[in-house]
Formats: structure tokens, C-alpha cells, sequence
């Protein structure tokens, strides 16, 4: 259990770039988590078991860190010390601030008239924009190392998540 402590693309025996093999990404992981599992560690010593703890924990943030490409991009900008400052730095393009806006108001009529359709819908939208914004990514990192380009695409992903979130949270309501 040596690989305590490695950053996540290490951990999971990843080059560090946005673009991944998920299917590399799932087998790596399966294969830690089979080596690690606390169950594995059940009879040994008390400090063996917590490092097992530790090891599994951490390969379960690795993963979910890198399965999910805003906080992938989020975490590559980390390890070059970029902080991506969506807490603080909201300051979006008119044309994104008015595309969130355009969003939220057709989820608010289409959960007031109870459509699903259209909020399916409206979440196939969102994906298109996040894919796009994605393969703008996938230059900024992996190809010209454009940081602040990148934190910039980051913080509208954000938004995009929050707002997909919503919608998602709001069809299962309405399935309910």
C-alpha cells in the first residue's frame, strides 16, 4: 500500500490530462479497490486495516474526481497551483449570464406545467453546451496549457452543473 498519498491521476495510473479513457479510468479503479478493500485487512494489525481505510478512501475521491470532467479540470488546475475561483470570481460573458437566465426560466414554466418532455429537453441542451465547453477544455489543458482559459471554461461548467442538477432534481419531483 505504498501508493498512499500519490495525486489521483498517479493513483490510478493515469497520464495527468483532461482527456481519459473512462473504461481505463473504471478498470484501474476496480482493480485499487480490490487490492485495498478493508475486507482484505479484516485479520490483519490495527494500522494495517487504517491504512487499507485510508488507501480505499482515497481511491474513491480519486475516482470520483476524475470520472466527473469539471471537477477533473478543476483538479489538473489544482496541481498547477491555478485556483479556479468560482466562489468568489462570478463575473461570466453577457451571452453565458443570459443563457443561464433563458434556462432557469424554461425550467420554472416547464416544473410549473409540470413538462417533463421539455425539461428532458432542456437538459439535452445543457449537455451540448457542456461538451462544447468540455472540448475547449480539452485544448486548454492537454494541448496549450492555457490555465486561466481553462479556470474561466471551469467556472462556467459549474454553473452548467448547477443548473442540470436543478432540472434532474426537478424530473424526479415531478416523477414522484
Amino acid at each position: 500500500m505504498s501508493n498512499f498519498l500519490k495525486n489521483h491521476f498517479e493513483l490510478l495510473g493515469l497520464a495527468p490530462r483532461f482527456a481519459i479513457d473512462q473504461t481505463v479510468l473504471d478498470q484501474s479503479y476496480r482493480t485499487i479497490q480490490a487490492e485495498v478493500h478493508p475486507d482484505r485487512f479484516a485479520a490483519g494489525s490495527s494500522t494495517e486495516r487504517m491504512q487499507s481505510m485510508q488507501w480505499a478512501t482515497q481511491a474513491n475521491e480519486a475516482y470520483r474526481t476524475l470520472k466527473n470532467p469539471t471537477a477533473r479540470a478543476r483538479y489538473l488546475l489544482q496541481l498547477q497551483g491555478v485556483d479556479t475561483e468560482e466562489e468568489n470570481n462570478t463575473a461570466m460573458p453577457t451571452e453565458f449570464l443570459m443563457l443561464q437566465m433563458e434556462w432557469r426560466e424554461q425550467m420554472a414554466d416547464a416544473s410549473h406545467d409540470q413538462d417533463i418532455s421539455t425539461l428532458d429537453a432542456l437538459l439535452q441542451e445543457m449537455r451540448g453546451k457542456a461538451a462544447e465547453l468540455q472540448a475547449g477544455l480539452q485544448i486548454a489543458l492537454d494541448q496549450e496549457q492555457a490555465w486561466q482559459t481553462a479556470a474561466e471554461i471551469v467556472r462556467k461548467l459549474s454553473f452548467i452543473d448547477k443548473i442540470r442538477h436543478d432540472v434532474e432534481h426537478e424530473i424526479t419531483r415531478l416523477e414522484d
